[in-house]
Formats: C-alpha cells, structure tokens, sequence
C-alpha cells in the first residue's frame, strides 16, 4: 500500500529583487547620501540638509519603527493594540535617566542630583536610578523593561481569551494608569515635566553636528535591521502561524497549536522594539516627558499603520512618514487645523483605502497590468 507524499511550499527569498534593492537604497542614504549632504555642502547650498531636517528624519524613522512593531502584532496577528505609546516612553524613560545622570554638576543646581530632584528636595537617588549612571545597563533596561511589562500583561491578558475590542480598550486603560504614575513627582521622574535639557552621551557632547549625524545613522540601520528581522519572522512557520491565529484561532487551537506562546511573544518583540525607538527618540529630541503615553500618542501609531497598509511591513514605514511629514508642515501652516486632517486622513483610509496606501498602489499596477 502506497502512501501518497506531500509537497510543502518550499519558502522563497528573505528579500526579493524588489525589496533588496530597496534595503540597498536605504542603506546608501542614511549611512552616505544624507551624512555628506549634512557635514560637507555647505549651509548656503539648496542641496543642504540641515541640523532640523536631520532631527525631524531620525524622529520619524524612530516612529516608523513603532509602526512596524505595529504591523506584527495587528497586520499579522490581529491584535490591536492601543497603548504602544507605554513601551516606546519606557525606552525612552530608561535612556532618558541615563542622559540626565551624564548632565552631572553641570545642570543649574550644580548637584550630583539631577535638577528637578533638587528641586524637589530629594537628598539621594531613589533605589531605581541605581544602574542610570552606567550606557550598559541602560542598554539592558532598554529591553529588559518593556520586555517585562509586556510579558507580564500579555501573559494574562492572553490566557484570559481576551480579544478584540476589549483587548484595545484594556492596553488603553493601562497607558493611561502608567501615565497617571508618571505625572507623579513621588516615581522620581520628573513628573509633568519629565526629563530634558541633556548634554552628554557616552562623555560626548550632544549638540554637535556629528552626534546628531551619529545617531540619525544608527536609527536609520536600526530601522532596515528590524525591517528586515520582520520580514524573517513573518515568513517562516512561526509566522505563518501567527497568520493563522488573526485568521482563524479556533482553527489553529483545533489543530494542535497553542496560540498563547504565539502571540504573548510577538506581543513582546514587538513591545522592545516600540522600547528601542524610544531610546533612539529621547537624545535626538531632546526630552520625554509622560506625553509620550497619552492615548493620542498610541492612536496615532495604529494610523500610521493603517495610513500605509496592514501586513505589508513596508506599508506602516511609509505611513509614519506620510502622517509625520504632513503633521510637521500642517502644525506650521494650518495647526488649528491638524487633527481635523489627521481624522479626515484615517476616515478616508478605512472608506476607501481599506488596505492603506500601499494596496492602492498594488490595486493600480494590477489595473494596468490588465489593460495592457
């Protein structure tokens, strides 16, 4: 008796000749065109990048970032989540202690302190400032603190059966708490005001052309490395299950598969990468503050990501850049009338760009493919 052999899918490339030329691309303009156009033609030429346009790019690759985290958890495990803003200040906040510690006797108090706790009174540091002092294990809580947060409500959320709408409303409801905290000056975080006025990182000086050069390349490689890590991870079974779980997780539970271990990691990668662009963030900009974890700020990542199309990893990174750059010249031009547009833009989306900007311009290339 014979038995029939079955043939899987063998899988394709990580990158297509598309894709890899467009990762090349990338790659040449943050870590050579933008570099020379901002440190060597000079200031008067029309082909100068300036010190702000050099800020505002590396702010929205941090963002893009964010949306991407974005993707993985709602584009291609149907998990929407409505306080991502939560991860992305708690890198911050960690990257933020670290540069607030190397201002020293500098700031206005001339204390070992940092100045709001002087302020404030405080005669040393809280137990939780203990590592601040030292990049490396900044480096760790950067991860390490976002990890945990994520795990930890994943974990209950997750093995509750908590889905949907609830599940939105319930990372919501946590944001807004952890924002509650922050505001606090009892937390030692500065409270309302958060951190600011940063001068150091690693002993070097942050406003300099280089630094800020430095760290536009380092969130530009961070930005084509997870791109690429999304692309590994969707691609391979572990993926192709977590498409089965938004798809159909009655299914995947009826054919043996546990959808707990499943989406509470991709629930926590995606949590340290929003951690990671925080970091990147904060020296860049040059504060946090608990801002970072109002409800808007979370929304907004969920636009951007349907603004450029679920589940196309590619999509959510042009979105941040679409809704970003728009934001930054309508705040200029129009700022009464910037989040009348930013509705407008998500209304429209949903009626009629149900797949964002890039399935419109897929839905395009097939049109004229079929004409032709």
């Amino acid at each position: 008796m014979s038995t029939a052999s079955i043939s899987l899918p063998t899988p394709g490339p990580l990158l297509t000749r598309g894709a890899f030329s467009g990762v090349l691309v990338a790659l040449l303009v943050v870590c050579a065109l933008a570099p020379a156009l901002n440190l060597l033609v000079p200031e008067g030429s029309v082909f100068h990048l300036s010190d702000y346009m050099v800020g505002l790019l590396g702010k929205i690759m941090c963002y893009a970032i964010c949306a991407l985290a974005m993707d993985l958890i709602w584009g291609y495990t149907g998990i929407l989540s409505l306080g991502h803003g939560l991860f992305f200040a708690l890198g911050g906040y960690a990257m933020g202690m670290y540069l607030m510690r190397q201002i020293g006797r500098d700031g206005n108090y001339q204390s070992d302190l940092p100045d709001f706790m002087v302020f404030l009174d405080w005669k040393e540091l809280p137990w939780h400032w203990a590592l601040s002092d030292s990049f490396v294990a900044t480096l760790f809580l950067i991860v390490l603190v976002p990890a945990v947060v994520a795990f930890v409500f994943g974990f209950f959320a997750f093995r509750s059966r908590i889905k949907g709408v609830y599940f939105s409303i319930i990372t919501q409801a946590l944001t807004f708490a952890a924002l509650l905290l922050f505001f606090r000056n009892e937390t030692g975080m500065g409270g309302n005001n958060g951190f600011t006025d940063f001068k150091r990182i690693l002993g070097m000086p942050l406003a300099t052309h280089g630094m800020r050069m430095t760290l536009f390349v380092i969130t530009g490689l961070t930005l084509l490395g997870f791109y690429v890590f999304a692309r590994w991870l969707v691609s391979s079974k572990y993926g192709r299950v977590l498409q089965a779980v938004r798809d159909a997780e009655s299914r995947v539970m009826f054919c043996g598969y546990n959808p707990l271990p499943y989406k509470l990691s991709i629930w926590t990668i995606s949590a340290v990468m929003c951690g990671i662009a925080g970091a990147l963030y904060v020296p860049q900009v040059g504060i946090i503050n608990p801002g970072e974890m109002s409800t808007a700020a979370s929304i907004e990542i969920a636009v951007w990501t349907a603004v450029g199309g679920r589940a196309t990893l590619i999509g959510p990174i042009i979105g941040a850049f679409i809704v970003n750059g728009a934001k930054s010249w309508l705040t200029v031009a129009f700022p009464e009338f910037w989040l009348y547009f930013l509705g407008a833009l998500f209304i429209a989306v949903t009626l009629w760009m149900p797949q964002g900007v890039v399935g419109l311009v897929k839905k395009m290339r097939m049109g004229k493919g079929a004409k032709a």
